[in-house]
């Protein structure tokens, strides 16, 4: 499932983050590729252990925190501290698939890569190119967000992001260990909790809507990896 979320972050947020980014000192982003993605990565990226990262990953964490749609779609049991990648002129990323699992070198944590996120930081005009493209059954899917909307995608996905003519692309990345690791289950989940609750909105709590909603945690308690 691909997923669009608008406004993760507010904008008085993205500035926010952008100030400590703009003042941050920016590694070569290989620091965190694996074998296969470093050789087609050609970002950069801010150390797990800048001065900046700590401030910035709690303020994409409280954004996230406060979504109920992130919630409902990624159904989250661990979150990596998020990164943050920079691409300027030149710069692209290509064809890949994420790590199957991450390791936070600072706490040693382990995350599944269910889920893979890009939350834009960096206002659509403000740079040409640069579009995430997403493969799936369907197709390639081309996105390029507002500054604070963020797209979920299956962590299985080959993707890549295309070169940036001009301008420069800042992002914040990282990926969701799900309480449900399938993503065809995490979306069926996905579409029955939006049905319930504009049945609920249009209804009220009847008998229907109770029922269905019991079913809908008997399925997650059936799948369910905690």
């Amino acid at each position: 499932m691909l997923l669009t979320i608008p406004s993760v972050l507010a904008q008085d947020e993205v500035r926010q983050l952008r100030r400590l980014l703009d003042n941050a000192s920016w590694a070569d982003g290989r620091i965190t590729a694996g074998t296969q993605s470093a050789r087609e990565k050609r970002n950069r990226q801010l150390p797990e252990d800048a001065p900046q990262a700590a401030e910035a990953r709690a303020l994409v964490l409280a954004g996230l925190a406060r979504n109920g749609l992130f919630f409902t779609a990624a159904l989250p049991h661990k979150v990596y501290p998020p990164l943050f990648n920079r691409y300027e002129p030149g710069m692209d990323f290509g064809l890949h698939i994420d790590n199957s699992v991450r390791t936070f070198a600072a706490t040693g944590q382990h995350v599944r890569t269910d889920v893979s996120a890009t939350l834009f930081l960096s206002a659509p005009d403000e740079y040409e190119g640069g579009e995430l493209v997403v493969e799936d059954t369907y197709g390639a899917h081309s996105v390029k967000l507002a500054a604070g909307d963020m797209v979920l995608y299956p962590g299985t996905s080959v993707h890549h992001v295309r070169p940036v003519a001009s301008g420069t692309r800042v992002a914040s990345f990282f990926w969701v260990q799900s309480m449900i690791r399938d993503d065809a289950r995490r979306a069926l989940l996905f579409d029955m909790d939006g049905a319930i609750s504009a049945l609920r909105q249009a209804h009220g709590e009847s008998a229907p809507v109770v029922t269905l909603t019991g079913s809908y945690h008997n399925l997650v308690r059936m799948w369910a990896d905690v």
